[in-house]
């Protein structure tokens, strides 16, 4: 198929000039499965409750965050969504078309909590969606001069992102006061912080190629798992605080 050929022709060429590839160990596979494990329960423990749950947007997004991360664990665990990379390196290309959907869907969970304007969390997403995008073209890039480019713009891409979150979403959150933004202060460094990792585990990962697939992949699910998981446990379990659990979807409604 035509959207498989850059994989094909990417692993073929890296391929070509390996005569061994470095694969993910069993360090790495344990931490695959019991991020698969994690993720799996989260989701149908978050599906279980979104039944009774107040504030519907919230409960929908967290089911579809931890969701989206269940099937791409289960895709690494089964050895798919990867392909080979400069340095003779397995590469899950399929973590980062999880990203593209999971980031800019927490990028909107964290705007509904602040109760900031649409246009507002969209320009946060777009940001989100550059870095995203800057990340995965680094990371297959061959060049180095190219690779070391990308990853300037993965930066430019963070930088609007946590700018958004730690200011404008921060000063909505601010302006509504209360539980609502004492939850969205405590969700908003947490995100700040694991966010601002990502970069640096690729530094050493896709870009110098200085840890191992298995520390690499390990890193990776230590992140998504904070992430996403204890994130969205955070945020669910502070909605109820919110004046009847309704104040953020109002709120957003409003906007």
């Amino acid at each position: 198929p035509a959207l498989a050929m850059p994989f094909s022709v990417l692993a073929e060429e890296a391929a070509a000039a390996c005569t061994t590839i470095e694969e993910v160990g069993s360090t790495g596979v344990g931490a695959l499965t019991l991020a698969f494990i994690i993720f799996l329960v989260s989701t149908a423990v978050f599906a279980f409750k979104g039944k009774d749950a107040k504030n519907k947007e919230i409960s929908y997004l967290s089911i579809y965050i931890c969701g989206f991360a269940t099937i791409s664990y289960f895709a690494m665990l089964s050895g798919q969504g990867w392909t080979i990379v400069t340095g003779c390196r397995q590469f899950f290309y399929v973590r980062y078309m999880e990203w593209a959907v999971t980031m800019p869907m927490i990028t909107i969970l964290l705007g509904l909590v602040a109760g900031a304007e649409w246009v507002t969390i969209l320009g946060a997403v777009g940001a989100n969606i550059i870095q995203n995008f800057a990340m995965y073209i680094g990371a297959i890039s061959v060049l180095s001069e190219v690779k070391w480019m990308w990853f300037i713009i993965t930066l430019a891409g963070l930088a609007g992102v946590l700018l958004h979150l730690s200011k404008v979403f921060k000063s909505a959150a601010d302006a509504k006061g209360g539980a609502a933004a004492e939850l969205f202060t405590k969700v908003c460094w947490i995100t700040c912080i694991l966010w601002a990792c990502y970069p640096v585990v690729w530094l050493f990962s896709e870009g110098f190629g200085s840890f191992s697939v298995s520390f690499e992949v390990t890193v990776y699910a230590l992140l998504d798992v904070l992430n996403k998981v204890l994130l969205c446990f955070l945020i669910l379990g502070g909605v109820d605080a919110l004046d009847g659990g309704n104040e953020v979807s109002e709120d957003n409604e409003m906007a």
